[in-house]
């Protein structure tokens, strides 16, 4: 178990995870690429982040299973997370150089542009994969069904 400090583009929001499975996953949803313009590349945080102050968030309910917590000052994302509580992810960018961690899963790959690779070998799943594998009530990411 690792804590992380994090925080968004202006200083805003700052903020400690608490990361057991230290790894980097990546989904290339539609709407994870829409949120932050490109795939999202994150740390699955192994409760809710402990926030210094939480008036400078946002919240945007995107899915009947997801939230999205954004920065309400400079708008970077800062977590993704299942209304149930089970999930939390942080995009790895915001803990800063997670040097320590792999980079070991791609989700919803089907939806993945083709103008980007990733090189290397690691696990790859589809929307469908992803939510047999983890429930539809609480995917770890906003599925289409």
């Amino acid at each position: 178990m690792t804590e992380y400090n994090g925080q968004c583009l202006c200083g805003a929001v700052r903020f400690q995870a608490t990361v057991t499975k230290k790894e980097i996953d990546c989904c290339h949803c539609d709407m994870c690429r829409r949120w932050g313009g490109g795939p999202a590349l994150s740390v699955m945080a192994d409760g809710p982040p402990r926030f210094e102050d939480e008036s400078a968030l946002g919240v945007y309910r995107s899915s009947e299973w997801g939230e999205r917590v954004f920065c309400k000052t400079c708008g970077s994302s800062i977590l993704w997370r299942s209304v149930d509580g089970r999930f939390h992810s942080v995009p790895a960018a915001l803990i800063g150089d997670p040097a320590d961690m792999p980079f070991k899963m791609e989700i919803y790959i089907e939806d993945k542009p083709a103008y980007y690779d990733f090189a290397g070998e690691r696990t790859r799943m589809t929307g469908p994969e992803v939510i047999a594998a983890f429930g539809a009530d609480s995917a770890p990411d906003d599925a289409k069904t």
